[in-house]
């Protein structure tokens, strides 16, 4: 595969890596590795955590690429499959710590003077707002506005109805308003 590759719509990558064409899934690689890491990196909040996790997509694909039924776009089904191997990424990060006695490294959600600090800059502060949100209205924001995700597409990835995906916006964007509006800045977005 050369420069008509490069043309190739990522479904056909897909099929070809489920023929066992390993250029394909670097072409796959190449594409969509930078989206899938930065997705992990906001849902972990460690680049280290992130890095590994997406190469294990890409190994994922590998293995998953015949049962692949295109019913919904490569990106959506990677980043479903990032966000799985990142829950379960956490999930064992935070056992292992409590396992150890180490229940202090478990992060305090309340405000930091750091946060303070951001309210001079609005995208800075909702920036920082987005991350204090709960897990789940996080992810929609995160999905939707940093990643471009339809509502249709979210509900995919997170393997939730349209309507819980709608109700997690709503309620997101509110708690983001009032964020704002508590630390002094006008409702409208930056």
């Amino acid at each position: 595969m050369s420069g008509a590759a490069d043309q190739m719509s990522d479904a056909e990558l897909v099929a070809r890596t489920a023929r066992g064409e390993r250029t394909a899934l670097r072409l796959l690689f190449m594409r969509h590795h930078t989206r899938v890491y930065r997705f992990v990196v906001r849902q972990t909040g460690s680049e280290t955590m992130a890095e590994e996790i997406a190469n294990e997509v890409f190994l994922e694909v590998w293995r998953q690429a015949p049962r692949f039924e295109a019913r919904s776009q490569v990106s959506t089904w990677l980043l479903g499959i990032a966000r799985f191997k990142a829950l379960s990424a956490l999930r064992k990060r935070k056992e292992k710590a409590l396992e150890e006695g180490q229940a202090e490294a478990v992060a305090d959600s309340a405000d930091t003077p750091e946060v303070s600090a951001m309210k001079e800059d609005k995208a800075t502060a909702l920036r920082g707002f987005v991350n204090h949100l709960s897990e789940e209205h996080r992810t929609v924001v995160d999905l939707a506005y940093y990643h471009g995700k339809s509502v249709t597409e979210i509900g995919e990835i997170l393997s939730v109805p349209i309507a819980t995906v709608k109700t997690r916006m709503f309620y997101a964007r509110k708690k983001l308003g009032e964020a704002l509006q508590a630390a002094g800045y006008d409702r409208g977005w930056p």
